[in-house]
């Protein structure tokens, strides 16, 4: 027997309870099919000590804030999870757990969604993609599989008692890889951490919050990377109470900094000769930074006090001077690697030919080329802001409204 629903989320994360949200608010009959728990990343695939990269004023549905932690804070990952378990049951989300959606198909006869669980088959005029830009972890092909060197994605750390003995190689500058070469260096583990092109925003700058700076300066509602942006890194951190990322302070504190991982033969790793570039180019997108927020500050005669620290950088290590290009696996006794290298999208199960080259989703705002098919998480859906929590419930509206409209 088919079962018929009106609107169909599939994806029980924050992408999807936002879209619930609005969906009830627009009178629209739906349910949300979750194939584990709600926000199953943020339980089984984060690292122990994981916070929120926003303090908790701004890392928020509107509809419900933070009742118990200091709107400054950044909250722990169970604080989060429970954030949205208690927002699922504020808006009564009609969430179907552990179900599985096989495939998504259209039918040539009633021009409807065939949608195949592990609960059986659904019809559908809507479909509301929202299971995030957090698909498949990405390892690239470098280190043979047969390396005596173990090697895991950044979603499978925990914490440094994962590993009991040798040196330990991060592999990506974001806010992943940051925040586990910091706890592995406190835990006394020696690590190398290889870097590439990243955007360093100030944690605070003149009182305020890099998340305020990037909304009053319009920086959250651009529509489009600007060129040659599109895979650049950000590295910030809520991690000890929220603090500016600064790679010449993590090789000061003993992290040996490498270029981007190039290749690997006859188990030695070789690194792009790019490191001083790659922190000169982030010390540049900082500053400019604080540039626009001291223009901003001097135009709306702002009271803010100065920050003249706020522009002065350690000096390099001898790691970013004379940079180390090759690193033999069994000398420098390296048994762990960990890739801090994102995901890649997963839409195999969506039968329908409404993919580029590359297989990402091609949209507009969030709206696909099929009629009632849309996709909602994804990074800059709409706008740059459109991956965190406050964007995705905007983009969540949107779309709600069009197929209210439709």
């Amino acid at each position: 027997m088919i079962k018929f629903i009106n609107t169909i989320i599939i994806g029980g994360g924050q992408a999807g309870l936002a879209a619930s949200e609005h969906l009830n608010n627009n009178n629209i009959e739906h349910i949300i099919f979750e194939r584990d728990r709600i926000v199953e990343s943020w339980r089984s695939r984060r690292w122990d000590s994981l916070v929120a990269n926003g303090p908790a004023w701004h890392d928020r549905f509107p509809t419900l804030e933070f009742s118990d932690a200091d709107p400054n804070s950044f909250v722990s990952k169970k604080r989060v999870v429970e954030y949205f378990e208690e927002f699922a049951k504020k808006i009564k989300a009609p969430i179907h757990l552990n179900v599985n959606v096989k495939k998504v198909e259209k039918q040539s006869s009633s021009h409807k969604y065939l949608v195949t669980t592990s609960e059986g088959l659904y019809e559908t005029d809507n479909i509301i993609v929202a299971t995030g830009s957090f698909q498949d972890p990405l390892i690239p092909k470098i280190i043979p599989d047969d390396y005596l060197v173990n090697q895991m994605h950044s979603q499978t750390y925990k914490n440094p008692e994962q590993f009991s003995d040798g040196a330990i190689l991060v592999i990506g500058s974001g806010s992943s890889g940051s925040q586990i070469a910091e706890e592995l260096r406190r835990s006394n583990r020696r690590v190398f951490f290889s870097i590439g092109p990243h955007d360093r925003p100030p944690r605070r700058y003149r009182g305020r919050d890099n998340v305020w700076w990037l909304g009053v300066l319009g920086k959250w509602e651009v529509k489009t990377p600007s060129p040659g942006t599109q895979h650049v890194t950000i590295a910030v951190s809520g991690y000890d109470g929220g603090k500016t990322i600064d790679f010449r302070k993590f090789a000061n504190m003993g992290i040996t900094l490498l270029g981007m991982t190039k290749e690997c033969k006859n188990e030695k790793i070789f690194f792009q000769n790019d490191l001083k570039e790659n922190i000169l180019n982030g010390d540049k997108n900082y500053l400019s930074l604080l540039d626009e927020a001291d223009e901003y500050i001097k135009n709306n005669n702002l009271d803010f006090p100065e920050e003249p620290e706020a522009r002065k950088f350690e000096k390099d290590h001898d790691c970013i001077i004379n940079p180390i290009l090759e690193l033999d696996l069994n000398v420098s006794n390296i048994k762990n690697v960990i890739w801090a290298t994102g995901y890649n999208n997963n839409f195999d199960w969506i039968k329908l030919d409404i993919f580029d080259e590359a297989g990402k989703p091609i949209h507009k705002n969030g709206v696909s080329e099929e009629k009632g098919l849309y996709f909602l998480g994804l990074p800059w859906l709409s706008m740059r802001g459109s991956s965190f929590i406050w964007g995705v419930w905007k983009d969540a509206k949107y779309l709600a409204e069009h197929i209210a409209k439709n």
